[in-house]
């Protein structure tokens, strides 16, 4: 057997909010590395809702994947990453991404760039979350000698959700990590971990670049039924290792293919009508993890 890096969970933002606590409970109770959340419009949001798993946990890492930068400024953004750093060092892993592009025209957030305006973004964020003072007059991003007052003592990686080629590129050369969504069969992440390579090449980047990738899995006796009605849902391909149903086997199975093609982290994505997410993220704790480590 391989050695995953890491093995983790989503909580959905099909979840009510007020379910988190006890699910990021159960997931540090259970030794699980990473806990992820979504910023999906209209849910949910990742800062208060990440802010909350990290408060009423001790050692579970929490990441978003991914706060859309169209909705955020830049400034607030960071002094929100900066905080939860600074309060729970080393357990929040931030993502940013382009976000939804019918979600940000239906919220009146939309660009002309949504390329242009990612990459300012990162630019922005991780000097400052690298203790500078910024001033930019970018075409979306335009700062004033800006700096943060509470900087972290060490600046926390900044991962992008990305799937097409120029944002995949993009990461690799502004960002610390990528993440892939459940999407994402092994083909795909061996040509994302490519062109993220290829960004890191454009960007002289020599330090570590963290691939994370999310993976469908369910449990229970009719984890196979839902799984077959998720992956139909978003008209996603099968997931070869579960033919034969799903189990912790056969999700293992899965897990070493994801991880044998790029990834360094693999977070198990619960479907959409999940009725235990507490059981869920023990089942990828105690059940999963010790097949794939």
């Amino acid at each position: 057997m391989i050695s995953v890096t890491k093995l983790g969970a989503v909580f959905r933002p099909q979840l009510a909010p007020e379910r988190l606590p006890a699910v990021a409970g159960a997931a540090n109770d259970a030794g699980l590395a990473e806990l992820w959340l979504w910023e999906d419009c209209f849910f949910q949001a990742g800062m208060a809702s990440a802010a909350a798993a990290l408060a009423g946990t001790d050692r579970l890492r929490v990441g978003v994947g991914v706060l859309p930068v169209p909705m955020r400024n830049v400034a607030m953004t960071t002094m929100e990453i900066a905080t939860l750093e600074r309060l729970f060092p080393g357990r929040f892993i931030p993502g940013v991404g382009h976000g939804n592009q019918e979600w940000m025209a239906q919220a009146g957030v939309k660009v002309a760039s949504p390329m242009t305006l990612l990459r300012e973004n990162l630019a922005a964020m991780r000097a400052l979350l690298r203790g500078e003072r910024v001033t930019t007059d970018g075409r979306y991003v335009q700062l004033t000698d800006v700096a943060l007052d509470w900087p972290p003592a060490s600046a926390p990686p900044v991962f992008v959700g990305a799937t097409g080629p120029r944002s995949l590129r993009l990461s690799g050369e502004a960002a610390d990590g990528t993440v892939l969504d459940a999407s994402s069969r092994p083909d795909i992440v061996r040509r994302a971990r490519a062109l993220i390579d290829e960004g890191r090449a454009t960007g002289g980047r020599e330090d570590r670049h963290e691939l994370t990738v999310y993976l469908h899995a369910a449990t229970g006796p009719d984890a196979s039924a839902r799984i077959q009605a998720e992956l139909a849902r978003w008209n996603e391909p099968p997931v070869p290792e579960y033919q034969d149903g799903v189990s912790a086997k056969t999700v293992a199975a899965a897990v070493r293919a994801v991880a044998d093609a790029g990834a360094d982290t693999v977070i198990l994505q619960h479907t959409a009508d999940e009725p235990d997410p507490e059981g869920f993220v023990r089942f990828v704790a105690e059940e999963v993890r010790p097949l794939v480590s």
